[in-house]
């Protein structure tokens, strides 16, 4: 999520405290923490319901002498099981903006200075025989398609030209991308001026649709995007339209279907079999099933809630943090496995490797 320290979107602190009444709208689904009796935390806690049940430990992987966590932002996970992690840290000193680890939390390898500062969105596409990174910098502007060592294939700096619906002074900052069914994809300009850019194969402009607004088309912060082509449904792009509190469906070329509104402040996705994985900045990740009926809020618990909404300090006092609770999830993803990685914003970064144990 942005700072209010940035121009990555306007009033965000404003924005996010205000959301909190619409937090407290949410219907519950029930705490969602089992074995809450070990106070001392001695055993990990195990989050969820009967068939998604996790056991949870935070401050996840091992991180090197020269990488201080700023906020995480995004996660993604490659072909061999190695985790991403993309974060952005404000040291004056630039530092490696992504950080890479084993499946058993053992750092890898590092790079990415070119995004300190911007570090946000992250995933990886299989193209032909080859895996790849696409990066969003929301302090530069900037996408770029990249092989997993961070070589650029491709920069695309500012919002597209095709489209003129950037005046002189738009904000133009791109916070995730979602990859199309025809080998194409998606831009949100989510802390800029809520716009979707699509792009063909040959990242080549399509069409641009959104702006911003709360009728159906219109976006405030589409933050997340990604491309729910579960098994059963007509392939869709689904938007985590954060400030208007909803997820908003799309056809692929930028028509209006629906939207979900069982979720508070909706961040991004992923998907696994018939489940959509849905990160929440209200403290909590969101499982939905097929029909998109809500299996289970991990983590949930509508007190916790509460006061980490209320006290906005929170997110830079790990010693406040709770075990088995979130404070601001902001990307998650699973693995071939079925374990999900939870990367939150927080000043402090914060890594949770949910264990997939039922």
């Amino acid at each position: 999520m942005s700072s209010p320290k940035t121009p990555r979107r306007s009033s965000s602190r404003r924005t996010f405290l205000q959301a909190t009444s619409a937090a407290a709208a949410i219907a519950a689904v029930g705490p969602t923490i089992l074995g809450a009796q070990d106070k001392a935390g001695t055993k990990p806690p195990v989050l969820g319901v009967a068939g998604f049940q996790y056991t949870a430990t935070h401050g996840w992987g091992e991180l090197p002498a020269h990488l201080v966590w700023g906020e995480t932002h995004g996660v993604a996970i490659d072909e061999s099981g190695l985790i991403y992690i993309k974060h952005r840290n404000r040291a004056p000193e630039p530092m490696d903006a992504i950080a890479v680890f084993d499946p058993a939390g053992k750092f890898v390898r590092s790079f990415g200075k070119e995004y300190h500062g911007g570090g946000h969105g992250i995933d990886i596409r299989k193209d032909g025989n080859e895996e790849f990174l696409y990066l969003c910098d929301v302090l530069h502007g900037v996408v770029v398609k990249a092989n997993l060592k961070g070589e650029h294939v491709w920069e695309k700096k500012g919002p597209p030209p095709e489209p003129a619906v950037y005046k002189e002074g738009s904000k133009y900052s791109p916070t995730n991308v979602a990859f199309g069914a025809d080998g194409g994809f998606y831009i949100a300009d989510g802390y800029g001026s809520h716009f979707i850019h699509q792009y063909d194969k040959d990242a080549k402009w399509v069409r641009t649709w959104g702006g911003e607004g709360a009728e159906p088309g219109k976006m405030k912060t589409p933050h997340g995007l990604w491309l729910d082509n579960r098994p059963g449904r007509e392939p869709t792009l689904v938007v985590a339209d954060r400030a208007n509190a909803r997820l908003q469906y799309f056809t692929l070329d930028g028509k209006h279907l629906s939207f979900n509104t069982e979720v508070s402040f909706p961040a991004h996705f992923d998907i696994r079999g018939e489940v959509l994985l849905c990160p929440d900045l209200h403290a909590r990740v969101t499982l939905f099933d097929k029909d998109n009926k809500v299996i289970t809020h991990l983590g949930y618990d509508p007190e916790w809630t509460k006061k980490a909404l209320a006290e906005f300090k929170m997110r830079e006092q790990p010693a406040t943090w709770e075990n088995g609770r979130f404070v601001h999830p902001h990307d998650a993803c699973f693995d071939k496995d079925g374990n999900i990685f939870v990367v939150e914003w927080v000043k402090t970064g914060r890594v949770t490797k949910l264990a997939k144990v039922g």
